[in-house]
């Protein structure tokens, strides 16, 4: 998991103005993305999996070097990012695309190249390595095109952290750095692959979202998983 960040009180005054912004910003989003994750799935207990089934889905298997695979080109059966501009409601559009895959139609890279262009391409607060990780390994993802893998999501629902409510009421105008938002959305992933072989589980992630105003929003980064 990663160290949380400082707190934008903590923040020295002799620092230049881009770095304030960057790390308040990131101080922000991370930070209390990790708590609310920790504080929403602390009760939450353990989750099913689906037993008996193929490979396991991608979001189980990250890859070890998520920044060397780098995505071009087409984006096989990811969909293109939506334009809205409310955190929640994009957040749950990218949720249902993280937890969505098709390896039938679509390549390892093709799958990389469409998750990156969620991302906000704002790089001081891009994390795509949070995201790239959710990927397995292009062998990984070969084995599951084998067994014809594929999976869809429910978004049941999403909310802003108590902690990350917490923090925007003690400094509201910490927001309005970057305009990154933490949101926690639960829901439920449907496997199938060959056979007619099937399983599905329950889920929660929180993500980082950037919505400036007047614009559409983005992805910004994935929180570490939480155990229980």
């Amino acid at each position: 998991m990663r160290t949380p960040f400082p707190s934008p009180a903590q923040y020295s005054a002799g620092w230049s103005a881009n770095r304030r912004i960057a790390l308040l910003a990131i101080g922000l989003a991370c930070l209390l993305v990790i708590a609310g994750t920790t504080v929403f799935l602390a009760g939450r207990g353990e989750q099913h999996r689906p037993t008996g089934g193929p490979p396991p889905a991608a979001t189980d298997s990250p890859s070890p070097s998520p920044r060397t695979q780098r995505p071009s080109g087409e984006t096989g059966s990811v969909p293109a990012p939506p334009r809205i501009s409310d955190p929640v409601q994009f957040a749950k559009a990218a949720t249902e695309m993280l937890w969505s895959y098709d390896t039938r139609t679509t390549r390892h890279e093709q799958q990389l190249a469409g998750m990156e262009a969620w991302m906000t391409k704002e790089s001081r607060y891009s994390d795509w390595a949070s995201v790239s990780a959710q990927m397995p390994t292009p062998a990984l993802w070969a084995r599951m095109a084998i067994q014809q893998q594929r999976a869809t999501a429910t978004v049941a629902e999403g909310h802003y952290p108590a902690a990350f409510k917490q923090a925007l009421s003690e400094d509201p105008s910490a927001i309005t750095k970057a305009y990154i938002y933490a949101v926690t959305v639960t829901g439920k992933q449907q496997i199938a692959w060959a056979k007619g072989g099937l399983g599905a589980e329950e889920r929660a992630v929180t993500l980082a979202v950037q919505c400036r105003p007047s614009q559409d929003c983005s992805l910004v980064s994935i929180a570490p998983r939480v155990a229980p």
